[in-house]
């Protein structure tokens, strides 16, 4: 006799396939000709200035702009959406029903992809690199913003802050880092809090120097006129590369509170 796997377990065999799969892509990506190009290139301190400009950001956001930045989405609608979605899969548990949240969890970011690209492109033609900070910063966490909603989630207390925060550092790694920070992540997500007593503040500039690291090179290019389109163009496929673990980190949050429910 055949055994026949639930809706529920089939979704969750996909976010367990989805997520070894981003982190071996992560894992095998090999440095851009660019990025080698530009190695030497790059004066000494840009990192240090650009570790300043993205921890200030992310202060600045999580303490005085969360408010606004909720003001340029339908948070409400995106609350009611969900709790339409949940109460639908709670009557009728198939594969569209469950599919539904990832599928508005997708889509939340879109937006923000053309807003994100439109401006670092915009800024590079200028020779403006280090003030698209804020914008890139504020696009990226609006995106995850709308993406935890879809998911039923908040994201303003300090541990939910640092889980966002781990998710960023998670998008932008490639080697033992990211296996670190994956297993931290789903230890929160089955327990419901962190292994490691990391503070806020820290967590903020780990993730600061994580961003910079990595857009080092783009920024620095982006600070030359004309040429630094080609900089301010790398914008949308960070975003788009944090959009895509953020999505797969809190469907993995949904799915494990589902199963629970599900057991009890």
């Amino acid at each position: 006799m055949k055994f026949k796997f639930s809706a529920l377990e089939k979704e969750w065999a996909k976010v367990e396939k989805d997520e070894a799969y981003f982190i071996t892509k992560q894992l095998n990506k090999e440095d851009s000709k660019l990025n080698k190009f530009l190695e030497d290139k790059v004066p000494v301190g840009l990192q240090s200035t650009l570790d300043g400009a993205f921890a200030k950001a992310f202060h600045t956001v999580f303490e005085k702009g969360t408010g606004f930045i909720e003001k340029t989405y339908k948070k409400e609608e995106l609350e009611k959406d969900y709790k339409i979605n949940a109460y639908v899969a709670s009557v009728k548990e198939n594969k569209k029903t469950l599919k539904a949240f990832s599928k508005k969890a997708s889509g939340a970011g879109k937006s923000n992809l053309l807003i994100s690209g439109a401006s670092g492109i915009g800024m590079g033609i200028l020779g403006i690199g280090i003030p698209d900070i804020v914008v890139f910063t504020s696009l990226m966490l609006r995106s995850i913003y709308e993406i935890a909603l879809s998911y039923g989630f908040d994201y303003k207390n300090p541990e939910e802050k640092k889980f966002i925060l781990l998710v960023i550092q998670g998008a932008v790694s490639h080697d033992t880092k990211l296996l670190k920070i994956n297993e931290e992540l789903n230890y929160f997500i089955e327990h419901g809090y962190f292994q490691s007593a990391i503070q806020l503040d820290e967590c903020v500039k780990e993730t600061a120097s994580c961003l910079s690291k990595e857009l080092l090179y783009m920024k620095f290019l982006q600070g030359i006129p004309v040429v630094g389109a080609v900089g301010g163009a790398y914008d949308v496929a960070y975003m788009k590369q944090v959009n895509k673990y953020a999505e797969l980190k809190y469907r993995r949050r949904f799915f494990v509170g589902k199963k629970r429910r599900n057991e009890i």
